[in-house]
């Protein structure tokens, strides 16, 4: 049942294990110093521990038993999505189970991860065709894959883990070989549906607000300008680019008390998470987190080129847009980089189901990666 040797052992990627060391640092580090203070951090390293273990856990098998079960861990995700609209709304979303003890499970965490696995195995059995993708409507059964769950999240409704999915799209298809031309294909539908809005906004707003809901379309308005209500709806990224800005050079300290500390910045320990790290350890310590990220990103990276398996190659391509994307939004948007989503960090932000699945994910890519030469011997 187990395929785990010692030259299997030798083959693990350790700098991603010791990144994700320093990751937990900083998740513990960030959470202590939001307001809700060094328990919920002593929580998060619960979380950790249980993390590693499933990531270790996962090496056990051979990855190619993700392939034979995608599509049956693609149908749990989506009976799981569609059951959580039965649940009780928190926050005015219905994307949790709440399971015993308190524990918030969020189905699309883990969604993510079997969309990834799915859309690769449809991709590596094209892999040989070189006319995988000679015309743009070879392209709808990758963006069905992508599209049913995609839509299921946003009705709960969570834009930001759509866009995810999204990004997951995006770099699976550019990974698997699309054309440049369905690439203008869909950038020009993109284009046309932005330009649709725009003249649906300043003509029939009463379309428009059918559409989006008044609350997402004050996410890009205060966005943009956040001084037009400072004390209001504009709070939020306000108070962070004040945080951030203090931070300085070289932070107040851990143990110095600041406005995340005394709940000037809402939601500290998830979501403006990077705004704690910014405003405790300033530019310099803030920067060593996105080397962290960026040396992650980079050893994925590597797996992906260097495995033979079309698809490990692909569902390691679909993790590293899949992360690279979230990194981006979530600094982004403490920045007024982007706008406010609602994603937390990847490893820093508080929540069990994002971490562990984060933990299975990197799990799944080690597992290719200590195995990427499997295929000479076969």
């Amino acid at each position: 049942m187990f395929d785990l040797e010692k030259r299997h052992l030798k083959s693990i990627d350790w700098p991603i294990v010791i990144i994700l060391f320093g990751l937990a640092v900083y998740s513990y580090s960030g959470i202590s110093g939001s307001d809700k203070g060094i328990h919920m951090a002593n929580q998060q390293m619960i979380w950790y521990a249980i993390g590693f273990m499933v990531l270790f856990a996962t090496l056990l098998f051979d990855y190619r038993l993700y392939y034979s079960m995608s599509y049956v861990l693609y149908a749990i995700g989506i009976i799981l999505l569609i059951g959580v609209f039965q649940t009780t709304p928190i926050n005015n979303a219905t994307s949790w189970y709440r399971l015993p003890g308190g524990v918030l499970f969020q189905p699309s965490e883990p969604m993510k991860l079997f969309t990834i696995l799915t859309v690769a195995r449809y991709l590596a059995n094209k892999a040989d065709d070189p006319e995988r993708f000679r015309y743009f409507y070879q392209l709808i059964p990758v963006g069905l894959i992508i599209a049913v769950p995609l839509l299921l999240i946003l009705v709960q409704p969570d834009l930001g883990s759509a866009l995810v999915y999204c990004s997951i799209l995006a770099t699976m298809l550019l990974v698997g070989g699309i054309r440049l031309k369905h690439v203008l294909y869909l950038g020009t539908l993109v284009g046309s549906f932005f330009g649709f809005m725009t003249y649906l906004y300043f003509f029939h707003q009463s379309i428009f607000f059918k559409i989006f809901k008044p609350y997402q379309f004050d996410r890009i308005k205060f966005w943009l300008n956040p001084d037009l209500e400072p004390m209001g709806r504009g709070f939020q990224l306000k108070q962070s680019l004040i945080a951030i800005g203090s931070g300085q050079l070289f932070g107040k300290g851990i143990n110095t008390p600041t406005q995340a500390s005394f709940g000037w910045v809402p939601v500290g320990e998830s979501d403006f998470i990077f705004t704690v790290i910014a405003e405790k350890l300033g530019f310099v310590g803030a920067g060593v987190l996105m080397i962290l990220f960026f040396f992650l990103i980079y050893r994925m990276i590597r797996i992906a080129m260097e495995v033979k398996d079309p698809f490990g190659s692909y569902v390691v391509a679909g993790v590293v847009g899949m992360f690279t994307f979230q990194i981006f939004e979530n600094i982004g948007m403490t920045i007024q980089l982007m706008p406010i989503t609602g994603l937390p960090l990847p490893f820093i932000s508080y929540g069990g189901s994002s971490l562990l699945t984060n933990f299975l994910i990197i799990g799944v890519v080690l597992n290719i990666g200590m195995r990427k030469d499997r295929l000479r011997f076969d």
